[in-house]
């Protein structure tokens, strides 16, 4: 399949619509309740987090931050998802989404777990040797924005680097950087959302789209790969500092690529 041209006017398939006013519910009973004590109990939380229960790995998926972060996931998933519902059917469509969306959280858990222990390794280093530059360096790769306070001690104990409670004081925000780490939460439908754009791009590669900004048309093909390149590139770059789980929706786009792959072959045709 080359290219889709959409009827003007028609009918959300079953799956898809049952999504959309799950998400929505989800949204609106966080909003009317405890938005936080919502998110503890329904977002999603690294395993060693006291917060932690496996229903999250689920229900976080149904959880939004915003109204905008509601809006760009549901208009995404209406756009593209009722394609490949209209195509795959009801059933293959909702495998394909629920599969990226723990996709996500794979390789979202995989590299919280790697800059877990890169911090846990980091402290252990610390302790056996401790200096400013090893502790500056701790903080330099987990804080994005560190408070004029946390500089101001950074300052002292490169004034000070002997001075036994000043090591322990470090000692002690080390270990406050790994619980924050482990603590904080992941929400959205993100994950699967770049998995049905994935979809699209493969089903649809030569459909021409409008995105906002660029004033000619892009065929999706070419926005997939450069969404998976952007992706790529900001959670290199960022790891969490700018509060988006970038590795999740990479993590969305790779399994759906190899699922599809997997469905091609076992099938022998492309879908």
């Amino acid at each position: 399949m080359q290219g889709y041209r959409p009827p003007m006017l028609g009918s959300i398939p079953p799956a898809v619509k049952n999504l959309l006013i799950i998400n929505v519910l989800f949204f609106l009973g966080a909003s009317i309740f405890d938005y936080a004590k919502t998110v503890e109990l329904l977002g999603l939380f690294y395993p060693e987090s006291q917060y932690f229960r496996p229903h999250q790995i689920i229900t976080h998926m149904f959880m939004h931050g915003d109204l905008s972060h509601l809006f760009f996931n549901m208009f995404a998933l209406f756009i593209f998802g009722k394609v490949l519902e209209t195509v795959w059917g009801s059933k293959r469509f909702l495998i394909y989404y629920m599969v990226t969306g723990l996709g996500a959280v794979a390789l979202h858990m995989l590299v919280t777990w790697l800059d877990v222990t890169s911090v846990k390794h980091a402290i252990v280093a610390f302790q056996n040797t401790p200096s400013p530059e090893v502790f500056n360096a701790i903080v330099r790769d987990n804080i994005s924005n560190p408070s004029a306070a946390l500089l101001d001690f950074i300052s002292r104990f490169y004034e000070y680097p002997n001075n036994s409670y000043i090591i322990q004081e470090a000692l002690q925000i080390s270990q406050k950087i790994v619980e924050h780490r482990i603590d904080i939460p992941v929400i959205g439908a993100s994950g699967a959302v770049f998995g049905v754009l994935l979809a699209f791009g493969m089903l649809f590669p030569n459909t021409e789209m409008f995105i906002l900004f660029i004033p000619f048309p892009v065929k999706a093909k070419y926005l997939v790969i450069g969404y998976g390149i952007l992706e790529l590139f900001l959670g290199i770059a960022n790891r969490g500092g700018d509060n988006v789980a970038h590795f999740a929706h990479l993590g969305g786009m790779i399994f759906g690529f190899f699922l599809i792959k997997y469905w091609n072959k076992k099938y022998n045709r492309f879908l």
